[in-house]
């Protein structure tokens, strides 16, 4: 069983206007899933609707609470580019799973997004990896400890 936790983030954001004011949704990421015929046994629980920019510390403990509490050993977290790194590194102390973070730099409503490769991509990073804490996005795994975003390049890298 693979658990999946959403926290918000670009994959869930709904744009109402040309002025790009968004709000964050209902997760889309059960109907992805079902669309692209993922059969990896999974439950999904949506922990917060937040733009990553505007996580607390106090839902970095609540995303470490429900990992910590999970009987998966494999968790994936979908969370918002922003502070990915720093959520992952808040993650540490759990040494006995694989937790994999992804997310994506455009909605998963919109046609030219990263979120459907990303969430893939995290999914079979989840059920292959040793046991550790991972941010994956865009073809790439890294380590939180050492990884950065790029905003300029629109991706992240490794120190």
């Amino acid at each position: 069983m693979i658990d999946i936790f959403t926290t918000g983030g670009t994959i869930d954001k709904v744009y109402f206007d040309a002025l790009s004011e968004y709000q964050i949704g209902p997760t889309t990421l059960p109907d992805m899933l079902r669309e692209n015929n993922v059969y990896a046994p999974h439950r999904v629980t949506q922990l917060m609707r937040k733009d990553s920019l505007d996580l607390t510390d106090a839902d970095r403990a609540l995303i470490h609470d429900a990992a910590l509490a999970s009987d998966a050993d494999k968790i994936l977290i979908t969370h918002g580019t922003d502070t990915i790194v720093e959520t992952g590194k808040a993650l540490a102390d759990i040494a006995d799973k694989v937790i994999v973070l992804t997310g994506a730099l455009q909605p998963a409503s919109l046609r030219n997004s990263d979120a459907e490769f990303n969430v893939g991509f995290a999914l079979a990073a989840v059920q292959t990896l040793s046991k550790g804490i991972y941010v994956a996005m865009n073809g790439q795994v890294f380590d939180p400890n050492i990884t950065v975003k790029d905003r300029m390049a629109g991706r992240f890298k490794s120190l």
